[in-house]
C-alpha cells in the first residue's frame, strides 16, 4: 500500500505544507474531521504539480474560516448557503474549505436541497470519479485514502467518468468542466459519459449555465498554466458562448494566451508565481466592446475591485513599459528597484503584449540574472566576518549587490576582500619575528668567511673622460686627505677656484653613468647659449626697443 501522506508532504511547496499543518491544528482544537479532497489528491496521484488545496470538514467550518482570516488568509469567494469559501492563504496559496454535504434533487435539473452528510456521501455527489478521492488528515486515520467511486482506476485508464446519468442535467456547467479536465490532464471522455455529453448538447443544456458557476470556472481558468488549450477545447465544441453570449461571436485570440503561457513559464522558472487573473480576463474579453466587458464581469459575479483591476491593467502596463525603457533606467540598479516594486501581473502583461521591446529585454535580465543574484547574496559570509545584523549590515549587502549588477564582485575568491572593504574591516598587520635575545654572539668567535683587514682591497680610482683628456676622479677619502693621501694634521685648505674645478670634475664623473642625462644637459646649455647670442644681437640692432619702434 503506497504511503500517500509521505508523497503528499514531499510534493507540497513549503508554503502549502504550512497551510496544511495549520488546518490540521485547527481541526484538532475544534474536534472536527478534516480531509484533503478534489484537485490536490487527483494531481498527487497523476504526478502533476499540486496547485490548490481543497479541504472538506465534517462539521461547520465557519470558526475555522475566521481563525484562518486572522492568520492572513484572504477570502475570494464565499457561499454561506453551502458553507463553501475559497481562499488565498498566507504565503500566496490557493485553496478552499467547505462542509461535507449531499445535494438532493427532487427532479432532474431542479434546484438542489443541501443536506449535511459524511465525507463518503460528499464524495458520491461530486461531478466525476477522478474528483471523488480524499486523503484523511485526522490523527487516528492520517494518510488513509478514500475512493468510494473507484477514481484511481479511471486515472490509470486516463478517462473522465461521470457519476450519474443526470450529472449534466442537474448542473450544465459540468459540460465545460469535463472538457476542462480533458484538456488539462490529457484525458478522454468515458464511453457512456461521452454519450451523455452529446445528449446534453443536443438538448441545448449549455444555454442554461448559471453565471455564478461560469464565473467560478473562469477563476479556475485564470490559475491554469496554459488557459489557451482549455479555450481551444471549448471552442471545438462551440461552448465559448456558454460563458457569455458575445464570446461565441467575438472569440479571444489564442496567440495571446500562448505568449502569456510563455511569460508565466519564464517567471515561474525564476521563482516568481504571478497571479494572472486580471491578465487572463483581459485577453478573454479583448475583442468585446467596453459595455459588453462590464456586462460579462457582472454576469460572472466579479466584485467591483476585480472589475476595476481588470480595466486598469493595460494602461498601467503601458506606463510601466515607457518608464522601464527610458534613459532613467539605464543603470541596472534603478531598473531592478522599479521591477521589484511592480506587480507581477503588470510584468507578465508587458512580456506578453510587447515581447520584443527594450522593456521586455530588461525584464528578462531581471528574471534570468538579477533576481538569482539577489537570492544568492553572501549574507552568511558577512556574518562570519563579525558584522552584526542591522542598518550597517543591510547597507553593505546592498552595496555588494549593486556591484554585482554592474558586473563586478562575481569572483568567489574576491568576495571576502570586497566585503571587508565595504564593511570597513582592516586586515591585521603582519607581525615581524622578534630577535632571539636568549643567545648572544661570542665576539671572540670570528666568522671565517669575513675578510681580514689585510685582505681588504683598496678602492681603485675611477677613470673618466672629460673632453679629450683622460682624468682620474678622486674618491671622497682622497679629497679630504689631499692628493698625496697625507694625514689630517698636514692638510691645507685649497683655494676656492681649485675647489670649483674639483666639484665640476666630480659632477662630470657622475654624468658618465647616465649618457642620456649628459646629452640632455649639453643640448640645454647649447640652447641657452644660442638664446643669449640672439638677445645680444637683438639689443644691438633695435637698441632694446620693440620691433615697431624707431631705430636709434
Amino acid at each position: 500500500m503506497p504511503d500517500y501522506m509521505y508523497q503528499l508532504e514531499s510534493r507540497l511547496l513549503p508554503e502549502q505544507r504550512a497551510v496544511m499543518i495549520r488546518v490540521q491544528e485547527l481541526s484538532q482544537e475544534m474536534q472536527l474531521n478534516v480531509y484533503l479532497t478534489g484537485g490536490a489528491v487527483r494531481d498527487l496521484i497523476s504526478g502533476m504539480a499540486i496547485r490548490d488545496l481543497d479541504f472538506t470538514v465534517e462539521g461547520n467550518p465557519s470558526r475555522m474560516v475566521r481563525e484562518l482570516e486572522k492568520g492572513g488568509a484572504r477570502i475570494v469567494y464565499d457561499d454561506e448557503k453551502k458553507r463553501h469559501s475559497e481562499f488565498v492563504f498566507a504565503g500566496d496559496v490557493d485553496g478552499s474549505i467547505e462542509e461535507s454535504r449531499e445535494d438532493f434533487y427532487s427532479a432532474p435539473g431542479g434546484k438542489p436541497e443541501v443536506r449535511w452528510a459524511s465525507i463518503t456521501d460528499d464524495l458520491r455527489r461530486r461531478d466525476f470519479s477522478v474528483n471523488a478521492i480524499a486523503i484523511s488528515l485526522n490523527q487516528a486515520s492520517r494518510g488513509l485514502l478514500l475512493d468510494p467511486m473507484n477514481g484511481l482506476a479511471d486515472l490509470e485508464r486516463k478517462e473522465i467518468r461521470s457519476l450519474s446519468i443526470h450529472s449534466f442535467t442537474n448542473q450544465p456547467v459540468r459540460l465545460l468542466r469535463a472538457l476542462f479536465y480533458c484538456a488539462r490532464l490529457g484525458l478522454k471522455l468515458e464511453q457512456r459519459t461521452s454519450e451523455w455529453f452529446d445528449l446534453a448538447i443536443s438538448r441545448e443544456l449549455q444555454e442554461s449555465i448559471d453565471g455564478g458557476a461560469a464565473g467560478l470556472l473562469v477563476r479556475q481558468l485564470c490559475r491554469e498554466e496554459n488557459p489557451g488549450a482549455i479555450l481551444k477545447a471549448w471552442d471545438s465544441r462551440k461552448l465559448l458562448g456558454s460563458l457569455f453570449p458575445s464570446l461565441g461571436r467575438r472569440k479571444p485570440n489564442l496567440e495571446d494566451f500562448a505568449r502569456l503561457a510563455k511569460a508565466r513559464e519564464a517567471m515561474s522558472g525564476s521563482g516568481i508565481r504571478p497571479r494572472l487573473f486580471a491578465t487572463v480576463v483581459h485577453y478573454l474579453m479583448a475583442r468585446l466592446p467596453s459595455r459588453e466587458r462590464a456586462e460579462a464581469m457582472k454576469h460572472w459575479g466579479f466584485s467591483a475591485t476585480e472589475s476595476k483591476v481588470t480595466d486598469e491593467v493595460p494602461s498601467e502596463a503601458y506606463r510601466f513599459r515607457n518608464l522601464l525603457q527610458s534613459r532613467k533606467m539605464e543603470a541596472p540598479e534603478e531598473a531592478y528597484r522599479l521591477l521589484v516594486r511592480t506587480s507581477p501581473t503588470v510584468i507578465a502583461f508587458v512580456l506578453t503584449e510587447w515581447s520584443t521591446s527594450g522593456a521586455a529585454m530588461r525584464i528578462r535580465n531581471y528574471l534570468t540574472k538579477w533576481h538569482p543574484l539577489r537570492l544568492n547574496l553572501p549574507v552568511s559570509e558577512l556574518s562570519a566576518l563579525g558584522v552584526p545584523s542591522g542598518p550597517k549590515f543591510d547597507e553593505v549587502i546592498e552595496k555588494f549587490f549593486v556591484m554585482q549588477l554592474r558586473g563586478r564582485a562575481r569572483d568567489p575568491e574576491e568576495r571576502p576582500k570586497i566585503l571587508k572593504k565595504l564593511a570597513g574591516i582592516k586586515d591585521e598587520p603582519s607581525k615581524k619575528p622578534k630577535p632571539d635575545k636568549g643567545r648572544r654572539k661570542d665576539k671572540s668567535v670570528e666568522d671565517p668567511a669575513a675578510p681580514t683587514p689585510k685582505e681588504s682591497v683598496p678602492a681603485q680610482p675611477v677613470k673618466t673622460r672629460i673632453g679629450s683628456r683622460i682624468g682620474t676622479a678622486k674618491l671622497p677619502s682622497e679629497r679630504k686627505s689631499g692628493s698625496g693621501g697625507g694625514s689630517a694634521a698636514g692638510h691645507r685648505r685649497k683655494p676656492k677656484k681649485k675647489q670649483r674645478k674639483e666639484r665640476k670634475r666630480t659632477k662630470l664623473t657622475r654624468e658618465v653613468a647616465s649618457p642620456k642625462r649628459r646629452d640632455a644637459k649639453r643640448s640645454a646649455r647649447k640652447q641657452s647659449q644660442r638664446m643669449v647670442k640672439v638677445k645680444r644681437k637683438h639689443k644691438k640692432t633695435y637698441g632694446g626697443k620693440k620691433r615697431g619702434g624707431k631705430r636709434r
